[in-house]
């Protein structure tokens, strides 16, 4: 019988056009690997679609709030429909970057030192001596990301902005020069490890992760043997310790600049990383002889409730 996929895409985060780009290719994979797929576009009334639907497994998509937090991923626990990547604690816990942050550290995981603060107060004076890094504790992306230079006599204003739509409470994280490096986990084992440039010479914001040509990918990133195989082991240790599943991606920085103190430090853990068929994760695998196909279809396969 052939099994019936819903891929879960689009959504209600800043996230969406993305999601809605790893979803079509997603789903478009799935057909021409022989599975019925049902490509559904996620709003508000997401449970009664499912409900109705029953598909055998919903591929997720989603990239950010609700998709990525372990809000949907509650939704299909409680619908006992089986689903990918991590479940609703791994999912809420790599999506709160302050609390991610304690669990890695714990688990002997290197990270920036960093605080947690009212973005008002951030905007008042510096936090930390700059460079630093301001985040919102729960977007992807990049969304809302702000570097704060060493030259920078004035804490960033933008944090004060009546538009500001990313929380009141955010991450402020020192800034570490340096490459910066990602790594695939697939089911229980890391993959090659890519070094990623933005084509401007910036930061690896938005525009260079999505728009055409707008970054640059490394892969297998040209490290010595030690720093590689370090921030595999990294990698795997950081998707253990959140207790994600299935599929995710760590994003370290790693300081070899000239003057630089040679630190390997994770910046995150994406248990919803991008899956177009250029996406990071899909780039790693095809390194490692895994077509998109094979992948999805293990992804399908490895769906499962109570992850």
């Amino acid at each position: 019988m052939t099994k019936h996929v819903a891929v879960l895409m689009g959504g209600l985060s800043a996230e969406r056009e993305v999601s809605l780009r790893s979803g079509a290719a997603c789903a478009k994979a799935l057909e021409a690997e022989g599975f019925k797929v049902t490509p559904l576009d996620v709003d508000r009334d997401i449970a009664q679609t499912l409900a109705a639907l029953r598909p055998d497994v919903a591929l997720n998509a989603l990239h950010g709030r609700y998709g990525e937090d372990g809000v949907i991923q509650g939704v299909l626990e409680m619908l006992a429909i089986p689903y990918t990547h991590s479940g609703v604690l791994a999912s809420a816990l790599a999506m709160q970057k302050d609390r991610a942050k304690d669990v890695l550290r714990a688990a002997g995981v290197p990270v920036a030192e960093g605080v947690t603060i009212g973005r008002f107060e951030a905007a008042k004076a510096h936090v930390m001596a700059p460079p630093y890094v301001v985040k919102p504790l729960g977007e992807g992306s990049s969304f809302g990301v702000i570097i704060v230079r060493a030259d920078q006599a004035h804490p960033p204003q933008e944090l004060t902005r009546e538009d500001w739509v990313y929380g009141d409470l955010v991450l402020v994280e020192r800034f570490v020069a340096g490459r910066e490096l990602t790594c695939a986990v697939i089911g229980d084992k890391a993959y090659g490890v890519t070094e990623i440039r933005a084509a401007d010479g910036g930061w690896y914001d938005y525009d260079a992760k999505y728009k055409a040509g707008g970054s640059i990918h490394i892969l297998p990133a040209n490290l010595k043997e030690f720093v590689y195989q370090n921030v595999q082991e990294l990698a795997l240790v950081a998707h253990r310790a959140l207790g994600c599943r299935g599929v995710s991606r760590t994003d370290f920085r790693y300081d070899d600049t000239p003057q630089g103190t040679g630190e390997l430090v994770v910046l995150e853990v994406n248990s919803q990383p991008g899956m177009t068929e250029t996406s990071l994760v899909p780039e790693i695998a095809a390194y490692a002889g895994i077509s998109f196909g094979e992948l999805v279809r293990w992804m399908v396969e490895d769906a499962s409730c109570d992850r």
